[in-house]
């Protein structure tokens, strides 16, 4: 029996198994198996052998013989799908995914460009239909060499400007600023600042728009009160106990990426500062409303970051061949008690002095 013959040789069943044991014709068992209409009763007899012999559908293999070449799938690459935020736009991005009946393959970066790589190369050679990427901003030229062989690609959190690949982020720059102006009106000149990585566009933007700001208001920006290029709760509370312990102190604090933010108010509540120094984060996370006080963010919404880079990604695959677009989606401030805490008066307490 064919079933028989597959398990003995190791090999998995095959149509020409499947049709074997239905007693039908190879052409029927495809027709079948890829959704053409075919007489019910031989559509039963197929589908009952290949529940017998446990034969599972190639997708791929039979994209190659559609004329469209079409897999149904499409790559996603995160910077840490483990991050509150990843993990949001990784979930919107699968739902509309789905709702088409297209498969969502997902990788994380880590920020890694040998691993954003080896991701970008592997999903290319998977032939999926499609990518969205979290760039880290080192691969450009990878990105590039794929989008100029056919394939849709759609930059998400971060902006590539490269020729053909549309791009959907928030604005970094004005939410940063929008924070720094909320601190200048409660009497905050003196402000603090910790940042991620400098080779990401999100960390640049958000440096940008605290330096243009702070310039704008005349507040000091001293070197003491701000670290760049950091990566990780870790190096937040690191970042955040220096700047807090030095000799002249901060009476505010902003931080520019979630992780960073939580490591910082680490550093806050362990010298007992959190009810003192101002402190506004960039994107919200779980829990936070419940600190006490509880943290004042700066928010973005990685869901609509995620439907939106699947809709433009979408248009691609149905036929757009215009030229490259650059959605911005606004931030939202969210003032929760951190951010609200007022500069204390001069000579009071441990802050600036």
């Amino acid at each position: 029996m064919a079933a028989q013959r597959g398990r003995a040789t190791g090999r998995p069943p095959t149509m020409k198994d499947v049709a074997a044991l239905a007693g039908v014709g190879l052409a029927t068992v495809s027709r079948v198996i890829n959704g053409t209409p075919v007489d019910p009763v031989l559509t039963a007899q197929v589908t009952e052998a290949a529940k017998q012999l446990g034969y599972r559908h190639d997708p791929t293999a039979s994209s190659l013989r559609r004329s469209d070449r079409r897999t149904r799938t499409v790559g996603l690459i995160l910077e840490d799908v483990a991050n509150p935020f990843s993990s949001l736009l990784h979930r919107a991005v699968e739902d509309v995914t789905s709702e088409l009946g297209l498969l969502l393959l997902a990788g994380s970066s880590d920020e890694d460009p040998e691993r954003e790589r080896s991701l970008l190369g592997a999903f290319h050679a998977r032939r999926v239909d499609g990518l969205i990427v979290v760039p880290t901003g080192q691969v450009n030229d990878e990105l590039q060499a794929v989008r100029r062989q056919g394939m849709p690609i759609v930059c998400v959190d971060r902006a590539a400007e490269l020729d053909g690949v549309d791009t959907v982020t928030v604005d970094n720059a004005g939410g940063v600023g929008d924070a720094v102006r909320r601190l200048h009106a409660l009497g905050h000149r003196e402000i603090a600042f910790l940042g991620d990585q400098v080779s990401l566009w999100t960390a640049q933007r958000r440096w940008e728009g605290f330096v243009a700001t702070m310039a704008a208001l005349a507040c000091p920006l001293r070197e003491g009160w701000v670290r760049r290029d950091l990566h990780g709760e870790a190096a937040g509370e690191r970042a955040a106990r220096e700047v807090l312990t030095g000799d002249t102190l901060p009476t505010a604090l902003v931080t520019s990426q979630n992780l960073l933010t939580i490591g910082a108010r680490y550093a806050l509540q362990d010298l007992g500062l959190q009810h003192t120094v101002a402190h506004v984060g960039f994107d919200d996370f779980e829990l936070a409303n419940l600190l006490s006080p509880p943290l004042s963010v700066i928010a973005q919404d990685p869901k609509a970051l995620g439907r939106r880079a699947s809709e433009l990604l979408l248009s691609r695959l149905d036929g757009y061949e215009g030229p490259e677009r650059h959605v911005v989606l606004p931030t939202r401030y969210v003032a929760r008690g951190s951010g609200e805490i007022t500069r204390p008066r001069p000579g009071r307490g441990d802050t600036a002095r």
